[in-house]
């Protein structure tokens, strides 16, 4: 019987520790919870108005980053209008909420191209540009997989990785959303992450 009491004690070792340690509260999350995951950190480009912005500088917001391009056809205008429909339903939250579009695309999205595109969605959301070697970099540290195609005639595209990732006041990495996760979704994850 001793050996039995001295095993489940064991056994339930782990759970009191647990209970006993400051773990983050369980979120209901509509997209997939990525916290403790080794990709992100912190990073700095140039905005859409010609500043240099560092993501550090957002804590104390929710904030939604999204790696797309100005020319992008369909996934990213699809993607800017949803988190632009999400921050509205959000109401007098919305201002706890900060956007960014990090241009995978440097060669043309110049700031300039940035603030003709990017505030069209909601004069809020933030345009974000560098060099080449700048964007490759935060590319690596965020997994994101981005390929120039050729068009037929001149020109080209970008063929990217079309989710977005949320992060939480500290500057957390918490959610991935992937392409075509509706507004009411993502409103119900930001949300989430501003309790």
């Amino acid at each position: 019987m001793r050996k039995l009491i001295k095993l489940a004690g064991w056994l339930l070792l782990p759970l009191w520790l647990a209970a006993c340690s400051p773990e983050e509260p369980k979120l209901d999350l509509k997209g997939t919870d990525v916290a403790g995951a080794s990709i992100g950190g912190d990073f700095t480009l140039t905005d859409h108005q010609g500043q240099r912005r560092s993501l550090s500088q957002y804590q104390g917001k929710v904030v939604a980053l999204f790696f797309g391009y100005t020319h992008c056809p369909d996934v990213c205008p699809t993607t800017m209008l949803e988190y632009a429909a999400a921050v509205k339903q959000l109401g007098d939250k919305a201002g706890e909420v900060q956007v960014l579009f990090v241009s995978i695309d440097p060669e043309r999205d110049t700031p300039q191209v940035l603030a003709g595109y990017v505030p069209h969605f909601n004069r809020s959301f933030v345009g974000l540009t560098g060099t080449a070697g700048e964007v490759e970099q935060i590319k690596n540290q965020y997994k994101i997989v981005a390929q120039r195609v050729s068009q037929p005639g001149g020109g080209y595209s970008v063929d990217h990785s079309a989710g977005s990732y949320l992060l939480d006041k500290k500057g957390r990495l918490r959610v991935f959303e992937a392409y075509g996760t509706p507004s009411a979704s993502l409103a119900h994850d930001i949300g989430q992450l501003l309790r």
